[in-house]
């Protein structure tokens, strides 16, 4: 799943490809993906696209009519298995709906364009066009952002005071904190030392000092290693950050122990026992409520 790194080096890429191009083509490959009926989608062709921001795990691309005003924005949640291709040249046939991964083509006047693809039966990527993002219900109930101005270790205390829940299932809730996945509550979580089933709304003021510093040092160091790459580079990018994350029976690279797993009924949890469970193994199930 893309997560706020993978989304932030997206924004970047797409706004120096794209920004002071006019929309030619917007083509739907996939309707149960399309959130919003009016404005209608047809209605960016002609639009000239500004930046592309991110809100948590949200792509935003900005469109204003050609006068530069009256702004209109694509809202994305790619999801899981959500991705955006870049296109040099964008192919002539036009899209037909209902088949294969493409949700939507986006065609420019530079003769580029993007696709933005599903892979997998599971179809969960979502688009909007709206006049304001916040518009959007996901959107509107982000948490803080934790590379985000002002974000510290207080911030991150107040979002987790007396939040009923383990650490791995609230860090990954976007109302309390936003763009953190699967991915990188695994990476925040061994960085800091901490069980994953440890009760959220019970830190110590040390304890949430280290998580603070280990996700905001886990998702800037990807961010910077994502930095400037293009799109078809990043999942490569992130698959060699991780140190505990999707690596079930390696090496723990801080203390050599065996990386372990818990599975869940459509994800699992990456840990290492010596680093954060006092090298006790957690049950593989559930159910599981290993504390220390």
């Amino acid at each position: 799943m893309p997560e706020l790194p993978e989304v932030e080096a997206l924004a970047r890429y797409l706004t120096a490809q794209v920004q002071g191009t006019t929309i030619t083509r917007v083509e739907v490959g996939a309707l149960s993906a399309l959130k919003t009926f009016e404005p209608p989608i047809d209605s960016l062709q002609g639009r000239t696209l500004g930046g592309v921001s991110r809100r948590g795990k949200y792509l935003c691309i900005l469109t204003c009519d050609p006068r530069g005003e009256a702004e209109r924005w694509l809202v994305v949640h790619l999801s899981r298995a959500g991705w955006v291709q870049w296109r040099t040249t964008v192919p002539a046939a036009r899209t037909k709906p209902g088949r294969g991964p493409l949700a939507l083509r986006v065609g420019l006047s530079s003769g580029a364009g993007f696709d933005i693809t599903e892979q997998g039966t599971e179809k969960r990527l979502a688009l909007w066009v709206v006049d304001d993002p916040n518009s959007v219900q996901g959107v509107a109930r982000l948490g803080p952002d934790p590379l985000g101005e002002g974000f510290d270790a207080l911030t991150l205390a107040t979002a987790l005071g007396g939040r009923p829940g383990n650490l791995k299932s609230v860090l990954t809730d976007q109302s309390v904190i936003a763009g953190v996945g699967n991915a990188y509550s695994d990476e925040a979580l061994h960085r800091a030392r901490m069980s994953p089933f440890k009760p959220a709304g019970k830190l110590t003021p040390e304890e949430i000092d280290r998580l603070y510093r280990a996700l905001t040092g886990v998702l800037a160091d990807a961010s910077a290693r994502s930095t400037g790459l293009p799109a078809k580079g990043l999942k490569d990018e992130k698959r060699s950050g991780m140190a505990v994350h999707g690596r079930t029976g390696e090496v723990c690279p801080v203390c050599g122990d065996t990386v372990r797993q818990v599975s869940f009924a459509t994800k699992a949890l990456q840990y290492c026992p010596t680093c954060q469970t006092g090298g006790k193994p957690l049950a593989d199930r559930r159910l599981s409520r290993l504390l220390k």
